[in-house]
């Protein structure tokens, strides 16, 4: 185990996967939500799975469950619920309970001594009590003897086919440089990773159609799909939720890339008859097979983003947001399909995290070597 990680509101799983794409061993897990800890379970089986409020979590018991002492982990991940910070909860503020539950991670910290730390968060928590969160994290953190140093990654500059911004902080306790992973794509790159390319062979579906397993519609046509397919022959969570007869009648008047703009007047919800042509961008939007999805929610609801399929007159399935999340296939989200739809949205992207995680790997060697020197 030459490096090591503990990951800290876990959820389903996503940065734990994508760190153990770059080489880590996850060696446990923490959330609240029971679903999530049911997929995180099946898909993590060298992580023990700790369930329960992160308040309840002691540092003993971590210890207990991964084997280490204080100060022998080599990292600390999580991503403290980011709904006080989102852009989305017009009530945004640092007494809201949840903003404070960072300092439940930072408790985490002090009691562990990871040589290095990763959080995660919505670029809305540049803007809460004017910047407070951010300064109290890494005020808070550097009282610990961490240098913290945070960045804005976007999702799709590291092959995931989502527009997606996360605000990534990074810091050690070894005195370590710090910074964070350059884009692998974009312009004068390898080019972004399409609808197409991430969803493009999964089969067709009908409105709240259910299938359960099935299998591939073609073979692979691009490396997404081949990587996030591994040796799979069927997939799991494809199925569509379904739509009310007044939506299915609007859909068909979208075409790929259009909107709620597209569908007739009379046709539209009494409070879009009301809205300004320029507003609600995303809503009621039909997807393109050749551009990047917009921002996977943990509700994929039509009315609120572009979450139509690009050609078939529906909503897109668990599966396909997990696509577009870059899970692989052999994650299978547990609970209801309102449950599952949470876990793919609330997660950091597998392919975002392996591209954290293989930076982290860098630096880590590099600050070791530099120790042993």
């Amino acid at each position: 185990m030459k490096y090591t990680a503990i990951d800290l509101f876990c959820g389903a799983g996503g940065l734990s996967a994508g760190l153990e794409m770059a080489g880590f061993t996850v060696l446990a897990g923490n959330d609240l939500f029971d679903a999530a800890g049911d997929t995180f379970s099946a898909t993590h089986p060298h992580a023990k799975f700790i369930g329960g409020p992160i308040q309840e979590l002691t540092v003993e018991r971590l210890m207990e469950a991964t084997g280490l002492k204080k100060g022998e982990l080599t990292v600390l991940v999580g991503g403290p619920p980011c709904q006080a910070y989102s852009v989305y909860n017009h009530q945004r503020s640092m007494f809201d309970a949840r903003a404070t539950l960072f300092r439940e991670y930072l408790r985490i910290v002090d009691g562990m001594r990871p040589e290095w730390i990763v959080m995660e968060n919505v670029t809305g928590i540049y803007s809460i009590g004017g910047g407070e969160a951010v300064r109290a994290i890494k005020s808070e953190l550097a009282a610990l003897g961490y240098d913290v140093e945070e960045q804005v990654l976007k999702a799709e500059e590291y092959g995931v086919p989502q527009e997606r911004r996360r605000v990534v902080f990074i810091g050690n306790r070894v005195g370590a440089p710090i910074s964070h992973p350059e884009p692998t794509h974009g312009p004068g790159a390898t080019p972004y990773v399409t609808i197409r390319d991430a969803i493009g062979d999964l089969p067709s579906l009908q409105n709240g159609e259910d299938r359960g397993d099935v299998l591939y519609a073609s073979a692979p046509s691009s490396d997404f799909q081949r990587l996030l397919r591994g040796n799979a022959v069927s997939v799991a969570n494809h199925a569509a939720p379904k739509l009310g007869k007044v939506n299915i009648d609007r859909l068909e008047h979208i075409p790929p890339g259009g909107s709620w703009r597209d569908i007739p007047f009379e046709l539209l919800p009494a409070g879009m008859q009301r809205a300004k042509r320029s507003d609600h961008t995303k809503r009621y939007g039909r997807m393109t097979w050749d551009g990047l999805a917009c921002t996977v929610l943990t509700k994929c609801d039509i009315h609120w983003g572009a979450y139509i399929h690009p050609e078939q007159d529906r909503a897109i399935s668990v599966r396909e947001a997990a696509r577009l999340q870059s899970f692989p296939d052999s994650f299978e989200f547990a609970g209801s399909k309102t449950e599952q739809y949470v876990q793919v949205g609330n997660a950091v992207p597998p392919l975002l995290g392996k591209a954290i995680g293989d930076h982290l790997v860098s630096l880590v060697e590099k600050s070791r070597q530099r120790a042993a020197a």
